[in-house]
Order: structure tokens, then C-alpha cells, then sequence
């Protein structure tokens, strides 16, 4: 980020069949908080995200998107890339992907009560990390 610009609000998504965890975060602080885990599936489940955009108003969502050890890309990888697009089409706001290999693992490590909002925390560190990082470059 630009110095002096203001500060921009996330929201991160940790995509799951059956559950989506969700973490808060901004540029100001550059720290995520777990915030829930979504259990909702289907139309319900874009009626809770919708529900949590109005409350928090992040200027962007950042999804976590699951690849192989390697790196190569597997049917969550899709599912998860899918998800992305149609949060990006249904609620206009721009969407980040992040590489979340091993974040449910790490927040488990980490003793998480929450493991997928813990997972959607780490996800968005890393990603506020990645903008400090590109504004310092």
C-alpha cells in the first residue's frame, strides 16, 4: 500500500464443501481476527456473506484457494477459484486468492477452537503481509 493511503478492510473466506471460515482484517492494524464459521450451504450461504459484507463493508474479500504440496492444482483448487468468481459477480466487490496450503493444519497446530475461522485469519495474514511487503518493494 502507497504510504498515506487510508486504510482498506478484508474480509477472507476459507472455502469448504461444508463450512466457509471467516476472518476479519485491514492495513491499519495488519492483523486478521477469526471472526465465524459459516455452516450454510447454497443460497443461504451467499445470504450469510451478504449479510456479513453490509455489517463489516470491507473494501475487498480475499479467498483461500487449496492446492496440492506441489502446487499443483486439484478439484478444491476449482471449487474454490469457482466461489471466488461468483462472490466477485453477485456482490460486485474485487476478490483476492491466497494459497492456503497447510492453514486449517496450522490453526489446528495452533490449538484454534475455531479451526476454519482460524484458517481464514492465517489466510488473511498472509495476505496483508504480501501487501506490506509489495509496499515497501
Amino acid at each position: 500500500m502507497p504510504e498515506g493511503s487510508p486504510p482498506q478492510s478484508f474480509l477472507a473466506l476459507d472455502f469448504g464443501h461444508k463450512r466457509v471460515g471467516v476472518a476479519v482484517g485491514n492495513t491499519l492494524l495488519r492483523q486478521a481476527k477469526a471472526l465465524k464459521t459459516l455452516s450454510a450451504q447454497g443460497e443461504a450461504r451467499f445470504e450469510a456473506i451478504g449479510q456479513l459484507l453490509r455489517e463489516w463493508q470491507p473494501n475487498a474479500l480475499v479467498v483461500g484457494v487449496p492446492y496440492h504440496p506441489d502446487g499443483a492444482a486439484h478439484e478444491n483448487t476449482r471449487r474454490a477459484q469457482r466461489f471466488g468468481r461468483q462472490l466477485q459477480a453477485r456482490f460486485r466487490i474485487p476478490v483476492h486468492e491466497v494459497d492456503e496450503r497447510y492453514s486449517t493444519t496450522e490453526a489446528l497446530s495452533q490449538g484454534a477452537d475455531d479451526a476454519d475461522a482460524a484458517a481464514a485469519a492465517i489466510i488473511l495474514d498472509q495476505f496483508l503481509r504480501t501487501l506490506a511487503h509489495a509496499a515497501v518493494a
